[in-house]
């Protein structure tokens, strides 16, 4: 049998259906930026600094909201980018932007990773994103 493609069993019992070879997908790499809090101004005003971070591994998939209602849309705003993250990354990202091919996207929400054991791929995180300012 190809070890490149493995099987995993239908729930009803039926046939087993081949698993697509996750090494095949195109990832790239791309540059989370961090807002980190750094004390206070003179004014007692929060100072914000921006950290970036460079990811490699992440899938980008052009986003879009025809899978999801209308409750599912953080107030109406639409997904342009979504990224698969890799597992294993395992910080928040929320507050976050993330820059991809020149451009910057916000994160929506606060994304969560998958349980351990529904994730036989490479990646545990899906990442939805809006268009915006880095």
């Amino acid at each position: 049998a190809d070890a490149s493609r493995r099987r995993h069993p239908i729930p009803d019992g039926g046939a087993m259906t081949p698993l697509p070879d996750m090494r095949l997908l195109d990832t790239t790499s791309v540059t989370v930026l961090r807002p980190v809090e750094n004390g206070t101004d003179e004014y007692g005003n929060p100072v914000t600094n921006i950290e970036r971070e460079n990811v490699t591994g992440v899938l980008p998939e052009p986003g879009g909201t025809t899978s999801m209602t209308e409750t599912d849309r953080e107030h109406g705003v639409t997904v342009d980018m979504v990224f698969h993250w890799p597992k294993g990354y395992g910080k928040p990202l929320k507050g976050c932007t993330v820059e991809h091919d020149g451009r910057a996207y916000r994160v929506i929400g606060d994304p969560q990773t998958y349980a351990g054991t529904n994730t036989p791929g490479p990646f545990d995180m899906t990442v939805n994103t809006a268009r915006g300012e880095g």
